[in-house]
């Protein structure tokens, strides 16, 4: 009877090895199975950060309301000599066209955020391609410049709203560390979360028209700078070529 549990245990072990040598020899889309072992995403997920030896973060901007704070925010960041990224609302380019092009003439990159912020998990892909194509026009009727990022509306997204974005040539970007300077909290409480979340390859998450950016933003650049970081738009930070996304949002280099 021992000599038979042995061997059943034996067998199952050998299975189990055989299983794990099918699968990781199996591609999927160009996702290789391996992911289920390794942690890399079989649904579809947005990029969060990117890993990188380098000590570089990128620093974005939401603008969905309201203008008055983007002039100086630009100006800051001139002055810090970073340049960032601004996630622009179809509506807030129709309202502010001459904020747009100076946004791009000082060399900031534009990004899409959709045309009306709805939770657009909840729309068809039909819709979901209009709202990104319309604000995309919106930007490129200003810039003439091409469109290459999203971010998705209240961070909400699903496979349908990647797969449509992606149809229009746009990588999803989240964000792994949320100053949350839109809930009104002061510039010392807004640094320290950034400052205490930062890591090589984070997409710091910013709005243009939130209370206390303006005194909070020169300290954050300042202090990522003696950190030894180089601040850069988004479309910097992101790996160019084949690349994975793990189930964290980690975009890694394709081996």
């Amino acid at each position: 009877m021992h000599i038979y549990c042995v061997k059943f245990k034996t067998l199952r072990a050998f299975l189990l090895i055989l299983l794990v040598a099918i699968l990781l020899s199996i591609n999927f889309g160009g996702s290789v199975a391996a992911s289920v072992y390794f942690n890399y995403a079989m649904r579809k997920v947005p990029v969060y950060y990117v890993a990188t030896d380098k000590k570089q973060v990128a620093i974005s901007f939401d603008a969905a309301w309201g203008a008055d704070k983007t002039e100086k925010i630009i100006e800051i960041c001139n002055e810090y000599n970073v340049k960032a990224t601004f996630f622009l609302v179809g509506i807030w380019v129709e309202k502010y066209p001459d904020m747009v092009k100076k946004i791009d003439e000082n060399g900031f990159e534009i990004g899409t955020h959709s045309n009306t912020h709805p939770d657009m998990t909840k729309l068809s892909a039909e819709n979901q391609k209009l709202e990104l194509s319309t604000c995309i026009n919106l930007i490129k009727n200003i810039t003439n410049k091409d469109v290459k990022i999203f971010r998705p509306p209240y961070g909400a997204y699903n496979d349908t709203l990647i797969n449509s974005a992606e149809e229009l040539g746009l990588t999803t970007i989240q964000w792994d560390v949320d100053s949350l300077d839109w809930k009104g909290i002061s510039a010392m409480e807004i640094n320290n979360r950034v400052l205490n979340g930062v890591r090589n390859g984070s997409i710091i998450l910013c709005h243009n028209n939130s209370d206390h950016i303006l005194d909070a933003l020169p300290i954050m650049l300042d202090r990522l700078q003696k950190r030894g970081y180089t601040i850069s738009p988004v479309g910097e930070l992101l790996i160019k070529g084949e690349y994975v996304i793990d189930n964290n949002g980690m975009q890694t280099a394709k081996l």
